[in-house]
């Protein structure tokens, strides 16, 4: 039997999150996970924007929203933290900086 899939390409016309920003965003996903406070996520990959959410119950919705927007790189930054409420709580362009405000809530949650 042969195989009759098409060979995987990348779409240029979506945003999509590479390997190492999906590792660094589930490194933290991971931490909110073991320490009881998040228990879902989902991924949307669109025309101008790459979403990742977080949720503490699958039919909530999103805690936090972790954005990708590349035609922000000349403005304020690729990268996004978004609150529930639609308040962006950290802009910039390195992912591992904005996700250091999430890392805050972290630590108070545990404490």
């Amino acid at each position: 039997m042969t195989n009759t899939f098409p060979p995987l390409r990348a779409d240029p016309d979506r945003v999509v999150f590479d390997r190492q920003e999906l590792g660094v965003i589930l490194s933290v996903y991971g931490r909110f996970v073991a320490a009881g406070e998040w228990r879902d996520y989902a991924m949307s990959f669109l025309r101008d924007v790459a979403v990742f959410s977080v949720f503490r119950r699958a039919t909530e919705h999103p805690l936090y929203r972790i954005e990708k927007r590349p035609r922000l790189r000349d403005a304020q930054g690729v990268y996004a933290v978004i609150a529930m409420d639609g308040r962006v709580l950290k802009r910039g362009h390195d992912l591992r900086q904005v996700l250091k405000v999430l890392e805050r809530k972290l630590i108070r949650a545990i404490d």
